[in-house]
């Protein structure tokens, strides 16, 4: 479960004011009789104009870090490095890793580098990445109170076919559902068409990690799980969230490292891959916040 800002917990934007007396989301948003209901039925927040603003703000500081450091992934650049250069971005831009010091046990790192056949949550470390390699670059931004998070996938050299498939299909899946989002659709959906894709392309959909609400919070609701579930909530215009499946090359079932307590690795040591974005539900569609401006 995600923890809930309280309406009584000191704001998010760090005025010092209560919540409730600040940022809260159900003052004066435009459609504030939606945002009630969201709100009070399944814990969601409608961003008004002025949250939109700043999510977007931060959205796209952390598609840009993403770029950089995706830039820097080579064979003989171990994956520390690039955390360090992430880090040095996020300072220079007055920002926070959200990653860092998140969980119990806390996170160590700035960002996520999940290699091969780690499904999630990979800790950077010494080791040079090398040909053949596959890795998942993930960058999550904390920009005055608000929080942006994306992620991509390096190739390093010449990869196998497998894992060049384990990574189209996972763009794919990624991008077919953002394609469907709309008001009205109902979240169990984006599991469907994500896992069809999947099973179509020989590959599964990992179950154990979802999607989630993001923007005011790292984690709120909504959860987006993406397999086929039974999750009924309509989108709504305002929800923001991401959309991040980790699909494997094997099966679907993977395991926590027990000394790190974080990485995720697939069962059968077959590669995993994941492409992430965070979305808003438009009035008629859908915005890619973290799809970097020109």
């Amino acid at each position: 479960m995600f923890s809930m800002i309280s309406r009584n917990d000191p704001c998010f934007c760090g005025s010092g004011k209560k919540w409730k007396k600040c940022h809260y989301p159900l003052k004066e948003h435009p459609q504030k009789g939606l945002a009630d209901e969201y709100f009070k039925k399944y814990g969601i927040i409608l961003k008004n104009d002025e949250q939109l603003a700043g999510i977007r703000r931060s959205c796209q500081l952390a598609a840009y870090i993403l770029k950089k450091t995706c830039e820097m992934a080579k064979a003989g650049v171990p994956t520390n490095e690039i955390n360090d250069f992430s880090h040095q971005l996020h300072i220079e831009a007055n920002a926070i890793p959200a990653p860092l010091g998140y969980g119990s046990p806390p996170y160590p790192k700035s960002i996520c580098t999940s290699l091969n056949h780690e499904i999630c949550h990979g800790i950077p470390n010494d080791i040079p990445l090398k040909e053949g390699d596959i890795l998942n670059i993930d960058v999550s931004c904390i920009l005055d109170g608000f929080f942006g998070d994306c992620s991509a996938m390096v190739t390093i050299g010449k990869i196998t076919p497998e894992k060049e498939n384990v990574v189209n299909v996972a763009q794919q899946c990624l991008m077919r559902a953002i394609a469907i989002l709309r008001p009205g659709l109902i979240l169990c959906e984006i599991g469907d068409v994500i896992e069809d894709y999947a099973i179509e392309h020989g590959c599964s959909v990992v179950n154990q990690f979802v999607g989630h609400g993001v923007g005011l919070q790292f984690h709120e609701p909504p959860q987006v799980p993406h397999h086929r579930n039974e999750t009924q909530i309509p989108l709504a215009p305002g929800m923001t969230f991401t959309i991040e499946p980790m699909i494997n090359a094997g099966v679907r079932d993977g395991y926590i490292d027990s000394e790190n307590h974080w990485t995720a690795y697939t069962k059968d040591g077959k590669p995993s891959a994941q492409w992430e974005h965070t979305l808003l539900v438009t009035d008629s569609g859908c915005e890619i916040l973290t799809l970097l401006e020109d």
